[in-house]
């Protein structure tokens, strides 16, 4: 399993998890250690490393952030590093040309190789370029996203290779794995577009001119199997899904929340549910810039959104406090099937009869979804 984290989840100054690059690492292996899963199963990624937590800053210093935390991701053990230097910093524009950015990848790249070799650790591969999606989902309604221009990926991948050699990191370049391009997939608050293999087979037929290199797709959350399947056909292996997930999680803890409700005397109505309006309400800095409309609108979208702005929410205390009394409530209680059908029938009883369970066949149904695309390909 790839899991990654991003340079604003995770940095060397804790990021908004209050984990650095280490911490995260232990994070996981905790988990894996509790669920019998081997460290050599898990690939740690590094996703948009660069200057963009920074970006407000003078470039000289935005840079130099970004070089410490790439060393910290390297130093952690994460052995993916997608750098993304992308983004314009103070008194700059917001887009950079293509070879600035190339420029400042080569800058990290060389940072992360000199980390790697301190730390006599296996040499990083590496992902390059930045046409994806709005992190977190779009904050507007949307149509259609067209695919990057295949000319467009061309030029960058080729500027890069440049910038790479000029630096002496050609060995560094033949690590590099994938291009991070726009195959047309997206979502919003409440739509999803869905990929459209032939608008990007311009796209994809790139790939017959780059045989060392395969695409990674960002934003690849409720796309269907077929999609799916459809992605990694046209050379975009990497498929990368996180609110999908966490949008499965909530949807069972609301179903829970209800059950509970039904099942459970003095549980009360809904008091989960509650307990995130009231938190998200007070708290609206996580959600207040995606979502827009009138108060109903508003209160739909902080609950019910694709781009689930509320799996932000989940660690405080007040959430997990919600949380912990709902899973309480239904220990040891008997879900009927017939309940458990009304509010979750895609979950099969016979396997998830508890509350933990049910969680956790709720995201799995959603992995294995990515797991039978790529079967089916291979």
């Amino acid at each position: 399993m790839l899991i990654e984290a991003t340079c604003n989840q995770v940095n060397q100054f804790g990021g908004y998890t209050g984990m650095t690059p280490a911490a995260f690492v232990s994070f996981v292996e905790e988990i894996a250690l509790d669920e019998g899963v081997s460290r050599d199963q898990i690939i740690f990624g590094g996703d948009h490393l660069g200057p963009n937590p920074w970006r407000k800053e003078p470039a000289e210093i935005a840079l130099k952030k970004a070089s410490d935390m790439v060393e910290a991701y390297v130093a952690a053990g994460f052995g993916k590093i997608h750098i993304d230097a992308s983004m314009g910093c103070a008194g700059e524009p917001t887009a950079l040309d293509d070879r600035t950015v190339a420029d400042r990848a080569a800058l990290l790249c060389s940072v992360a190789e000199a980390a790697a070799a301190r730390a006599e650790m296996p040499a990083p591969v590496y992902i390059l370029g930045t046409e994806v999606p709005v992190p977190g989902g779009a904050d507007h309604a949307l149509s259609t996203v067209a695919p990057t221009e295949r000319e467009a990926a061309r030029e960058t991948i080729a500027v890069h290779r440049a910038a790479f050699d000029v630096a002496g990191l050609g060995p560094a370049f033949d690590r590099v794995i994938a291009f991070v391009v726009q195959p047309g997939v997206e979502f919003g608050s409440d739509n999803v577009i869905a990929y459209d293999p032939p608008r990007a087979a311009a796209l994809s037929s790139l790939l017959n001119d780059e045989p060392a290199l395969v695409f990674e797709a960002h934003s690849t959350d409720y796309q269907t199997e077929e999609a799916l399947a459809s992605l990694v056909s046209d050379g975009f292996p990497i498929l990368k899904v996180g609110p999908g997930l966490t949008f499965a999680y909530r949807e069972a803890l609301y179903a829970l929340d209800l059950i509970a409700s039904d099942l459970v005397p003095g549980y009360g109505e809904r008091p989960l549910a509650k307990a995130i309006e009231a938190l998200m309400v007070q708290s609206p800095a996580n959600w207040s810039g995606y979502y827009h409309g009138d108060e109903t609108s508003l209160r739909i979208q902080r609950h019910f959104s694709y781009s689930d702005r509320i799996r932000y929410y989940w660690t405080r205390p007040e959430a997990e406090a919600a949380v912990t009394a709902l899973l309480s409530a239904l220990e040891g209680t008997r879900i009927p099937e017939t309940v458990l059908h009304q509010y979750l029938p895609q979950i099969d009883q016979v396997n998830a009869s508890g509350p933990i369970d049910i969680l956790i066949a709720a995201v799995d149904q959603v992995l294995a979804v990515y797991d039978n695309a790529t079967l089916a390909v291979h």
